[in-house]
């Protein structure tokens, strides 16, 4: 019975990718707790949350860094690998265009939405790694995703915590008490480093870049869709800390980021398993939502159980926190506590957005994580102030539960409203 469970296993290419996945996962998220615990140490909470709530604002804009040509990628070489040079192509010509714009219009709203005490320097760096290295990196690791090469996607995205760990390692050691800025000059060299590395990789194995402008503007409303999509997610997820850099304290962003990294790195799992079949739902997609909602009807009680579980693991080990990253970071305990439902919000969340993806609902997907997005904004406006942190957690925890809820009904209308049209007649 072992035996034939185990050919099973062996035998199947996305259990084969997700064992990728979460490996290399389970090496990044290692490597990046002990990232997390130096810089949380090395910057304090002030640097630290300095140094957080200047990504945050940037994550919202990193989305848009290609206009979701790494997501077109996935789904059109996915369904046809002969296309891969065009798309890998046209995603970087993207990136770099988008990139540009992007850059600029972060500097102009940052001097708005962060407090004067951030210097320029920083947040000009920060945008500069994340909107166009990072990208590229990311979008590295998407080509591989598209041929399900997951084991190179498994590497890459493995890579940029070993590098930015040591560079944090050398930097407290040979700085006792390293600035933010500091820190964001090594941030912006291992974002170099491992953008090259992703586009070697790339154009060695997979082929090099076809330049041409042909399809790009068929597929820029639909990247558009996509990139909002992302944005949004990044909205409801780090705004927060940005608007508690403006409404609260950079102590309480030090904070709550450190809880939400937490929570970040628990659903290490689930995040695994998404990424190897992305490619496969576009291809169940083909055939329309009930056939890519098939599909995620078979891995949602896994990732759901496994996220029921990892948040009651969570509420016991809170007290072990300040333990960890220091006294200062005691109040961190209360917020792991009440983000603890978050892992398995996200997972009944997720599998439903991939569906209405993969089955061309790209843009009622967008609508709906925009909405949410708003809302999580609006009501951090009213919360942050009053509460502090503890108001940023009440709301990402309403904002997820309220997408779950929102995504499920308008997923099962559809289908059910498919369903209705097949039926005969009479």
């Amino acid at each position: 019975m072992i035996k034939a469970v185990l050919n099973r296993f062996k035998g199947s290419q996305m259990a084969r990718n997700t064992s990728w996945m979460l490996f290399g996962n389970g090496i990044k998220t290692v490597v990046q707790a002990a990232y997390f615990v130096l810089i949380a140490r090395s910057l304090h909470s002030d640097g630290y949350g300095a140094f957080v709530g200047v990504c945050a604002l940037v994550a919202i804009a990193f989305p848009f860094a290609s206009l979701g040509f790494g997501n077109i990628l996935i789904r059109n070489v996915a369904r046809n690998a002969s296309s891969f040079g065009r798309y890998w192509g046209n995603t970087l010509l993207m990136t770099l265009i988008s990139g540009g714009v992007l850059l600029l219009l972060v500097l102009a709203v940052a001097r708005f939405v962060l407090p004067a005490s951030i210097p320029f320097s920083l947040i000009f760096i920060i945008a500069v790694t994340s909107l166009f290295f990072d990208t590229v990196h990311v979008i590295g690791a998407q080509a591989f995703q598209a041929v399900q090469r997951l084991h190179r996607t498994a590497l890459l995205n493995v890579i940029p915590n070993i590098f930015r760990l040591i560079a944090i390692a050398g930097l407290s050691a040979l700085v006792k008490s390293p600035s933010p800025l500091q820190w964001s000059c090594l941030y912006l060299a291992t974002g170099l480093i491992c953008a090259l590395i992703a586009g070697y990789l790339v154009n060695k194995e997979l082929g090099p870049p076809v330049f041409t402008l042909k399809g790009m503007k068929a597929d820029i409303l639909e990247g558009f869709y996509f990139s909002i999509t992302l944005s949004s997610q990044n909205i409801y997820n780090d705004i927060d800390k940005s608007m508690l850099t403006r409404l609260s304290s950079l102590s309480a962003v030090g904070i709550y980021a450190a809880a939400y990294r937490i929570i970040d790195v628990s659903f290490t799992p689930v995040r695994s398993l998404l990424a190897a079949v992305y490619a496969k739902f576009f291809q169940h997609g083909e055939s329309g939502v009930r056939g890519s909602l098939r599909f995620a009807i078979k891995l949602i009680p896994f990732a759901g159980g496994y996220g029921f579980v990892a948040g009651i693991v969570l509420v016991l080990a809170a007290p072990l926190l300040p333990y960890v990253l220091g006294a200062e970071y005691a109040d961190a305990a209360d917020a792991l506590r009440w983000l603890s439902p978050l892992p398995f919000l996200k997972a009944v969340h997720f599998f439903a957005a991939d569906t209405l993806t993969s089955a061309g609902y790209q843009g009622l997907r967008s609508g709906v994580q925009v909405f949410v997005a708003v809302f999580n904004a609006g009501i951090n406006l009213w919360l942050i102030p009053a509460y502090s942190w503890r108001g940023a957690a009440w709301s990402s925890i309403a904002s997820d539960g309220l997408l779950a809820v929102l995504l499920w009904a308008v997923l099962l209308h559809i289908s059910n409203k498919t369903n209705r049209l097949k039926m005969p007649r009479g």
